[in-house]
């Protein structure tokens, strides 16, 4: 019997197109895969420019190793084995340089390179987009960030990804009863770092935002574009977390406090702001873009991403990321002065009724 009717066709053809050399092939056949390697690498890292170049590393040492891919594995496992190696090599430099935690949302700690996921930039699968909804939140992505790499690993294929433990055993290279003691012990760690609203993360939520939530995010909006800071203040949660990455420090605190705060460090000029805002999601959570015109510009220009929790008709948590220089979010660098701020085909949603959690 030919090695081809014991693979699968995707199998098949991928080990063709790697005896051939076909350059061309084996980038189509891979790159179906691409967007749920990316979250995946996303999960494994917090940030979503090291996650697009890990992925690209994936398929750079996919096409290095072809020889290697006999089909004994599927072609998506081999694939999830490379990149999560790729991965656990770059956190072993990039912890050697960079401290990964300092004081943060929900856990107390804070991920200093965490940056958000554009929700355009997830798998488009059905199967897979369900996994994405409670795993990617920023606060669950921020809990995984406590774990050391290979428990890390373990409970992203386990827990996550729901694979078998011989599966998740082979693709690390370790015993099944490493892997099952690791990843008990990453589940102490999330309980750990985790609110308790979230702690059912192999059960994840599919509905669509609520109206409240709508509102919420609507009146956002309204009240920057205003400058209506009591309004503002009337949104937010007494004990609200806030955050402002990439600087360092999360705090917990009124929402006067929040709101003086902004004022004081120059977010806010006393009714002289001149803002416009668009809706968006990243993480599966709704977003506000927020774009700031000064006096002398024509045109507003992007200032910052802020990413909204809401918890009973309240934003409970806000995390702010510069947006600037920062294509890969799919919002326009700068808004004409004058115009309605909507956007068409770049990724952002120009209707709060248009941002879902699906």
């Amino acid at each position: 019997m030919s090695d081809s009717r014991l693979l699968g066709a995707d199998e098949a053809t991928f080990i063709a197109a790697a005896r051939s050399g076909d350059t061309e092939r084996f980038a189509r056949i891979t790159e179906r895969h691409r967007r749920e390697l990316q979250v995946h690498c996303y999960r494994m890292l917090a940030n979503y420019e090291d996650a697009q170049d890990m992925t690209q590393e994936t398929f750079l040492r996919a096409w290095n190793g072809r020889e290697s891919f006999k089909g004994r594995a599927a072609l998506r496992t081999w694939l999830y084995r490379i990149a999560t190696n790729a991965c656990l090599d770059f956190l072993e430099k990039r912890n050697d340089r960079t401290p990964v935690q300092a004081e943060l949302p929900d856990s107390g700690s804070e991920v200093l390179y965490l940056q958000p996921y554009p929700d355009r930039m997830l798998p488009e699968d059905p199967q897979e987009s369900v996994v994405a909804r409670e795993t990617i939140e920023l606060a669950f992505i921020v809990a995984v960030q406590h774990l050391p790499p290979r428990q890390r690993a373990a409970f992203i294929l386990r827990d996550v990804l729901g694979w078998p433990a011989a599966k998740a055993a082979d693709v690390l290279d370790l015993t099944v009863a490493s892997v099952t003691s690791a990843l008990q012990r990453a589940r102490v760690t999330m309980r750990e770092q985790l609110p308790d609203r979230r702690l059912d993360w192999r059960s994840p939520a599919t509905h669509e935002l609520s109206n409240d939530e709508r509102g919420v995010v609507r009146s956002y909006i309204d009240a920057h574009e205003r400058n209506d800071l009591d309004g503002l203040t009337s949104l937010l949660r007494d004990d609200l977390r806030f955050a402002m990455l990439p600087e360092p420090g999360t705090s917990v605190i009124t929402a006067k406090d929040a709101v003086d705060g902004w004022v004081s460090g120059g977010l806010f000029q006393r009714g002289c702001d001149d803002w416009r805002c668009i809706t968006t999601a990243v993480n599966r959570m709704p977003a506000a873009a927020l774009y700031l015109r000064t006096p002398d510009d024509p045109a507003y220009r992007l200032f910052t991403l802020a990413v909204l929790h809401i918890v009973d008709g309240k934003i409970a948590e806000l995390t702010g990321f510069d947006a600037t220089d920062k294509p890969w979010l799919g919002l326009p660098p700068a808004l004409p002065a004058g115009e309605s701020p909507v956007v068409g085909e770049s990724g952002a949603r120009a209707a709060v009724t248009e941002v879902t959690a699906e």
